[in-house]
C-alpha cells in the first residue's frame, strides 16, 4: 500500500498517557497515612513544568523522614507508572498500577486483586 502526503497528514499518532486522577489522590492520602510509621513524611501532587507527549501532566513527590528533600517522584509514562529517585534523578522501576509504584517505595497497604488505584 502506498502512502501519499495526504494520508500521512491524516495519520496523527497520539501517544496514550495516564493522568493522576482523584482516585489516585485518595489512594495517595491513605498510603501516606499508613506509611508514616515506616518513615513516609508527606506526599503531594504537582503539575508538570513542561508538557511532554506520553508523559502525565502531573507527578507525585514523596518525602521521607531521612531527608528534607523529596526522595521519590512518581509519574506515568504511557501506560506505566515510573518511580524515580528524586535525589539522584535515576529510575527505580516502572509498574502497571499507581498502587504498585507506591508499594515499591513503602509496602504499607494490603494489595487487593481489584484495586481502584490503577
Amino acid at each position: 500500500m502506498l502512502y501519499d502526503s495526504e494520508t500521512a497528514r491524516a495519520c496523527n499518532i497520539i501517544p496514550f498517557q495516564m493522568e493522576i486522577l482523584s482516585r489516585h489522590r485518595d489512594y495517595l492520602n491513605r498510603w501516606v497515612e499508613a506509611g508514616m510509621p515506616m518513615g513516609v513524611s508527606d506526599a503531594d501532587i504537582f503539575p508538570a513544568e513542561q508538557k511532554q507527549a506520553g508523559i502525565s501532566s502531573g507527578y507525585v513527590l514523596v518525602w521521607v523522614r531521612e531527608t528534607p528533600d523529596p526522595a521519590y517522584k512518581v509519574y506515568s509514562r504511557g501506560n506505566r507508572w515510573v518511580v524515580m529517585d528524586a535525589i539522584r534523578d535515576t529510575a527505580l522501576g516502572n509498574f502497571t498500577s499507581f498502587a504498585d509504584a507506591l508499594n515499591m517505595i513503602r509496602p504499607v497497604l494490603p494489595r487487593e486483586q481489584n484495586i481502584v488505584a490503577a
